[in-house]
């Protein structure tokens, strides 16, 4: 859906769900002023619903919501096949790190915290659909298989043993960068680099929290890890070939 533009536009749909009604209209309105479609919603149960059912390019999504909270809405969002590539950016007033690490566990993309400048808001939406543009993989890139772990990015397919995995784009991203590159040691911030991009606000403690989602999903026990082994002191690297 997002368009190829000048590198001074963006383009596409964005679902806002924000409980503060000034916080909700400024937001659109520079949405709006940067070329978007944006949709606004004021509570979690009815986010959840219009994302099911219409497409989004990105989701802005308020930590604190009414009924359905904003960390709860991420995981049903994450558990639906076809929305879990969907970038999705969270608001919070709260400035604790483990507030931090609790919405992107959830699957949670980028986080800004309130207050927050529009510059800067603008920033993290137009990486983060710079990102979704620049995720499809090249026809060329060549599947990787090792100890039943199968990654396949022309089809954008994890499968481990005889089952798929349900990877979001960041987390195939991740895999995909170690899995090919078997017994070399990444630091943090070379896959800070390799998946996210240049353009993003993302922390090299957001490396930590993609690789334990992503071991809760490919290890059998994800406290001894098999296939992505932590080097101590410098990264992370996938068992050798």
């Amino acid at each position: 859906m997002v368009q190829d533009l000048a590198p001074d536009k963006i383009a596409g749909r964005v679902l806002v769900v924000e409980d503060d009604q000034h916080i909700r209209e400024l937001v659109v309105l520079h949405l709006r002023l940067e070329g978007l479609d944006a949709i606004a919603v004021g509570d979690g149960a009815e986010g959840l619903r219009i994302v099911r059912s219409q497409p989004f390019d990105l989701i802005v999504l308020d930590v604190m919501l009414p009924g359905l909270d904003g960390i709860t809405v991420t995981r049903a969002i994450r558990r639906e096949s076809n929305l879990k590539d969907v970038p999705i950016l969270m608001l919070t007033a709260r400035r604790e790190e483990s507030d931090k690490v609790d919405g992107l566990e959830s699957g949670a993309d980028d986080y800004l915290t309130k207050p927050f400048g529009v510059r800067e808001f603008i920033a993290r939406v137009r990486a983060l659909l710079r990102r979704r543009r620049a995720s499809t993989p090249s026809a060329h890139e060549a599947a990787v298989t090792t100890a039943g772990l199968h990654v396949d990015p022309a089809r954008r397919l994890a499968r481990l043993h005889d089952r798929d995995v349900e990877l979001t784009a960041h987390e195939f991203e991740l895999l995909y960068v170690l899995a090919s590159n078997p017994g070399i040691v990444f630091s943090r911030d070379a896959l800070v680099q390799r998946v996210w991009g240049n353009d993003t606000h993302i922390t090299e403690r957001s490396v930590d929290t993609l690789i334990k989602r992503l071991r809760k999903k490919i290890e059998q026990d994800p406290g001894e890890p098999r296939y992505i082994s932590t080097v101590w002191g410098t990264g992370y690297k996938f068992a050798d070939a």
